[in-house]
């Protein structure tokens, strides 16, 4: 998960978290590789996407508060699974858990005060321990969840990518950061319970990130939450991806959820790697401002984004649209995993 300083939380009215919907259909296996998990937003949106949350704002009243004042944190709201979802109790599951862990009042951080949270979810304490980046030392925190998509669904398990940004008060500074948690789930006699927890690792930025790396991150159509930008800025990521990405951003305003880190090493319920870790693979969940999971959200746009997508060299684009037409037979997929998403793969 991104553990990159972030800098502190702009005033009211400038920050704004456009919020995820989600949904699949049970049945599929995760996210494509080999052969075969929103944003980093300036701007504030004027209503929340259809089956979103709102947008978290200040908590500070009207006024310029006292400059010995304690930092205000800004207001989140719970994410909300939306009626497209066939078995929301999944990622309802995997979302409650990562907000139990990533978000706490002044007085109620650290491990012990975590594990009670979680223990009141009827789940585990000893996922705490797994939380990484989900949980630094700090005085309080507020979490927000911006997606939450299917790494991989089937029968009896699957892989939830809550995609997430999180600010936290140590003293007097406020911090603005996030990560992506690949939440593992099985199903139990009395419903879905949590069994893993997998926080993207993204490294070290590089020292010099190249130019297109540069250009990626500066190019306010390319919405990219903390994770994946700190996969970008680790040098990582294949430059097929980077082109595909601006390429793309010539057309559409894409938000994505996932690149490399925080992302099943293997394609969900098989052997084979997925194109995510070695970073040739990106996932987009929100296309001009429609979510892809969203049954409003126009079909002809996810095709013919899926389908640009081709275009720009993928060999492999999943999503919830069945296509045919592919330079091969297999470029064109679609899935209940890929039912919430637009996958694209790279070969390098």
């Amino acid at each position: 998960m991104t553990r990159r300083p972030e800098p502190a939380v702009p005033p009211i009215g400038r920050r704004a978290v456009l919020l995820g919907t989600a949904g699949a259909l049970l049945g599929a296996a995760g996210c494509a590789g080999g052969t075969r998990g929103r944003p980093n937003t300036a701007a504030t949106p004027t209503a929340p996407a259809p089956g979103s949350s709102p947008a978290p704002s200040n908590l500070s009243g009207p006024g310029t508060p006292s400059p010995t004042a304690t930092p205000a944190l800004p207001r989140t709201a719970p994410w909300q699974v939306t009626s497209a979802e066939v078995h929301p109790e999944v990622k309802r599951r995997a979302v409650a858990l990562v907000e139990a862990i990533g978000a706490w009042p002044g007085g109620r951080g650290g491990a012990p005060a975590a594990r009670a949270r979680v223990t009141a979810l009827r789940l585990p304490a000893a996922l705490v321990a797994q939380a990484g980046p989900l949980l630094p030392a700090a005085d309080e925190a507020v979490l927000q969840v911006v997606d939450a998509q299917y790494g991989g669904i089937l029968a009896d398990s699957a892989s939830v990518l809550v995609v997430c940004r999180q600010w936290t008060r140590r003293g007097g500074a406020v911090r603005a950061g996030g990560t992506t948690v690949d939440v593992r789930l099985a199903r139990t006699g009395t419903g879905w319970t949590v069994t893993n927890l997998h926080p993207a690792r993204p490294g070290a930025p590089a020292a010099a990130p190249p130019a297109r790396v540069r250009r990626v991150l500066a190019d306010s159509r390319i919405v990219l939450p903390p994770a994946a930008r700190a996969d970008l800025r680790s040098g990582r990521v294949h430059d097929s991806v980077l082109t595909a990405m601006l390429h793309l951003a010539g057309r559409y305003r894409m938000y994505v959820s996932v690149v490399r880190s925080g992302h099943p090493l293997d394609v969900f319920g098989t052997s084979r790697p997925s194109d995510h870790p070695p970073g040739r693979a990106f996932d987009v969940w929100q296309v001009d401002g429609h979510a892809v999971v969203d049954p409003a959200t126009p079909r002809t746009l996810v095709e013919r984004f899926m389908r640009d997508a081709a275009a720009t060299g993928s060999y492999n684009v999943g999503g919830p649209v069945p296509l045919s037409g592919g330079s091969t037979p297999d470029q064109f997929f679609s899935d209940a995993t890929h039912h919430d998403h637009v996958h694209l793969g790279f070969r390098g």
